[in-house]
């Protein structure tokens, strides 16, 4: 089993920058393919980005193209989501997905198998 950690969420004023970072445990993701999701109050959980399983291959909506960055540290079992030039369309609570069965940057919620327990970001205006 995998245990994904998330963390670095809070308020920040818009226009300001906020890093996530995803602390996984109980198993290596070096071959994992990560994502972030958001869920905002009274919508859909939403996809934000992905990465492949080597860091090489990134994949945003559209919202947040030129403001977000998703990375990861293999040796570290962690991925991260930079997020610059915050809106406070952005707010949400942000969760962290890792899938077993994707190498590459797939963006369906179904195809992830682990989720952590999501952090909020609150940008206000």
């Amino acid at each position: 089993q995998v245990q994904l950690v998330e963390s670095g969420g809070g308020l920040v004023q818009a226009g300001g920058s906020l890093r996530l970072s995803c602390a996984a445990s109980g198993r290596t993701l070096t071959n994992y393919a990560m994502a972030w999701f958001r869920q905002a109050p009274g919508k859909e959980r939403e996809f934000v980005a992905s990465i492949n399983w080597r860091g090489t291959s990134t994949y945003y909506v559209d919202s947040v193209k030129g403001r977000f960055t998703i990375s990861r540290d293999n040796a570290k079992n962690t991925v991260y989501l930079q997020m610059d030039a915050l809106k406070p369309e952005d707010t949400a609570v942000y969760y962290c997905a890792a899938s077993s069965r994707y190498y590459t940057t797939v963006r369906a919620s179904y195809d992830y198998d682990y989720w952590g327990q999501g952090t909020q970001v609150t940008v206000s205006s």
